[in-house]
């Protein structure tokens, strides 16, 4: 069940009354990370930016109440997957892989360095995993999404999301031994 103090969802509801402000904070609040989501899946800036503008025009067209089965925020990673999945049968896969290293971010000094090799490695060692591993990598360590929320997006058991998530890992970590990546901790 979900939160009743779901932000997202309070914010959605004001928006269907009439609160366009609402949707201005929606937007702000999951914009970023919906792009980055989406380019997991397109693998385009701009194409990313597209499937997140069709994801909150979906919101604004369709006008569905939010039943509160999910929390929002799966709900709204629910529309925003089958978008990129929408965009992916259209189009193909055919483009550029680029931008996403951009979007990583480190701390300052020489700490960055390091996190800029790191990301720069990471990004590499995923772009090289298959789409299935990317996405749920993606949802779970760099969204915080629970096993449970992963499910509602992918439409998926939680042992296969389980199953799923140490495949990705387990893959993810080969293929970064193999490019020489050694990390400390």
């Amino acid at each position: 069940m979900a939160e009743n103090t779901d932000v997202s969802a309070t914010l959605y509801n004001a928006y269907l009354c009439g609160n366009d402000y609402a949707l201005e904070q929606l937007v702000k609040l999951h914009g970023d990370s919906l792009t980055r989501f989406a380019y997991c899946i397109v693998r385009d800036d701009d194409c990313a930016e597209d499937v997140t503008a069709d994801t909150f025009a979906t919101l604004i067209t369709k006008r569905k109440k939010f039943r509160g089965e999910s929390k929002f925020r799966t709900y709204l990673y629910t529309i925003a997957r089958n978008r990129a999945i929408d965009y992916v049968r259209k189009r193909g896969r055919n483009v550029p892989i680029t931008g996403l290293e951009n979007m990583l971010c480190g701390e300052d000094g020489e700490q960055s360095l390091i996190t800029a090799d790191f990301n720069a490695s990471l990004y590499r060692a995923m772009q090289l995993l298959p789409d299935m591993y990317r996405e749920v990598l993606y949802l779970s360590y760099f969204n915080g999404f629970t096993v449970h929320e992963i499910c509602h997006i992918l439409k998926k058991s939680a042992k296969q999301v389980y199953n799923l998530l140490a495949r990705a890992k387990s893959t993810l970590k080969n293929i970064l031994v193999k490019e020489g990546f050694a990390h400390e901790n």
